[in-house]
């Protein structure tokens, strides 16, 4: 057997990849301590040299997958999404580039990459983008016709919250989250516009309960979808498991019945 093969077999054990997750999650602990001042200075040398270990275990990863693999890697969303996340905490943090330090965070999303249930939930996620783009689209619009109409009624007595078509939908997106939006925003408008409600409780009912729910039930049908090929592929996988194992009885058939007739 081959380098090459060893080392796929390596990989592919339950055990090295319980080991990468307890390795990630030790690292968005020291992560997570190294904003803490008082154990950074207590303690801060100890966590960085313990940081800059995990960090090399991801490299020996990553290395070893590439030399598994070759540039079959690269041909793998996640193996790009892993090499992309581990690049980023190999950037210095010096002259300008110090914002990068604080990515280095973004590696606890490698748990994501070698969490079987956590990767079929992102992909359920991307699958049902393209149905939620429409929805997004349909609430542009509805934000777009809405944020008109404030401006022109609203404008001139509610210039901070309606006086342009920003301020509008910045306003109406406020409404639609339901962040204050009685007290703070449509009762000192129904103050002034009495039937201000006509306007605002649709709106609400269109977009909070209505098109969010949209979103909800995209990403729900989505994950559903995934699970049931999920469990098709587990289905033939044990079908497969079944005939190999029926063709290998019937194989050994007429040996038994020659050994039957000798007797």
């Amino acid at each position: 057997m081959s380098l090459r093969a060893h080392l796929e077999r390596f990989l592919d054990r339950p055990a090295f990849g319980r080991f990468i997750t307890g390795v990630i999650m030790i690292n968005a602990v020291l992560l997570g301590m190294e904003t803490s001042s008082s154990l950074m200075e207590r303690a801060g040398t100890l966590i960085v040299f313990l940081d800059m270990i995990c960090l090399a275990i991801f490299v020996i990863e990553i290395a070893l997958k590439i030399g598994a693999h070759g540039w079959r890697f690269f041909t793998q969303g996640w193996n790009l999404f892993d090499f992309f996340i581990v690049g980023i905490s190999l950037v210095p943090g010096a002259q300008g580039l110090s914002v990068l330090r604080a990515l280095r965070v973004l590696r606890v999303l490698r748990v994501i990459s070698v969490a079987p249930r956590l990767r079929r939930v992102v992909e359920g996620f991307i699958t049902a983008l393209p149905g939620m783009g429409s929805v997004f689209l349909l609430m542009g619009i509805i934000f777009y016709i809405g944020s008109v109409i404030a401006t022109k009624l609203f404008a001139s007595d509610f210039p901070e919250w309606f006086g342009s078509l920003g301020l509008s939908a910045y306003s109406l997106f406020q409404i639609m989250t339901l962040e204050s939006w009685s007290m703070g925003i449509v009762r000192p408008v129904m103050e002034v516009h009495p039937h201000a409600w006509a306007f605002f409780v649709p709106f609400i009912m269109v977009t909070t309960f209505a098109v969010v729910n949209l979103l909800v039930g995209l990403i729900v049908n989505s994950m559903q979808d995934a699970h049931q090929e999920e469990d098709n592929l587990r289905t033939d996988a044990y079908r497969d498991e079944v005939l190999a194992r029926l063709q290998a009885i019937e194989a050994r058939l007429p040996a038994v019945a020659e050994a039957d007739g000798k007797k």
